[in-house]
């Protein structure tokens, strides 16, 4: 009797060991069974594409880049950043699409307006705005000519920005003038009804004939020998610091 039990267990071992072999084969086999569904997330996720938040944007800003030089505040040619005319306070930003080569800002294809201030005290601000259908460089300062003064006032150099102030259609730049000294220091002050404004180019040799006349109060505004500009620059704020 006990050997008919001890055949019966050996036969119950064999079978049992007989089975997990079968299934052990079987996931070995099946590459879509058990090893598949074992496969942790990490290993299905890296299977799909993707980009890291900064891939493939390296060399797309450095073809912009160097597509979009434009000059330096002393006419060299300078990395830009593809948004001309960008931090102009009162200006439209990259709203407006250039429609062909830079060209040099000046009366013809620009509109501007001279604005006495309040604060700064025996201030004015110039306000260029482009009226044509491409991007216009603002080169240097504004030489202004205030009645029938023979010479044009001094700029003030710590005013000069790294690069030429670039507007794009519809966009504006700024200047401001010093128009006489705030404690009276100033000599030869007398009242001026009008206003002359010339453009300068990229280098003393091109020719910018057409200038600017805004008006001017009706009053007139009082101006000294303390007379003075700044650079034309991209920024309001920027431009009334001075």
């Amino acid at each position: 009797m006990s050997s008919v039990r001890t055949s019966r267990t050996r036969l119950l071992t064999t079978a049992a060991a007989l089975a997990i072999g079968a299934l052990s084969l079987t996931a070995c086999d099946d590459g879509s069974g058990v090893r598949a569904e074992d496969a942790s997330p990490s290993t299905s996720s890296t299977a799909s594409p993707s980009a890291s938040p900064g891939s493939g944007s390296s060399s797309h800003d450095d073809a912009k880049t160097g597509a979009d030089a434009k000059p330096t505040a002393d006419g060299t040619a300078a990395p830009g950043n593809g948004k001309t005319g960008t931090g102009g306070s009162g200006g439209s930003g990259g709203s407006h699409k250039s429609g062909g080569k830079a060209v040099t800002c000046q009366g013809s294809n620009t509109k501007t307006v001279a604005a006495p201030l309040n604060r700064p005290v025996n201030h004015m601000l110039l306000t260029v705005t482009n009226t044509g259908d491409s991007n216009c460089y603002l080169y240097t300062y504004p030489a202004v000519q205030f009645g029938e003064a023979q010479s044009v006032p001094p700029v003030i150099e710590a005013s000069k920005p790294q690069a030429v102030v670039t507007l794009a259609p519809g966009e504006s730049g700024y200047a401001s003038v010093n128009l006489s000294a705030a404690d009276g220091s100033g000599t030869n002050g007398h009242t001026v009804k009008s206003l002359t404004v010339h453009f300068q180019g990229r280098t003393a040799d091109e020719d910018v004939p057409s200038a600017a006349h805004p008006s001017l109060p009706a009053k007139g505004v009082y101006v000294d020998d303390s007379l003075k500009v700044t650079y034309w620059q991209q920024s309001m704020d920027t431009a009334i610091d001075w």
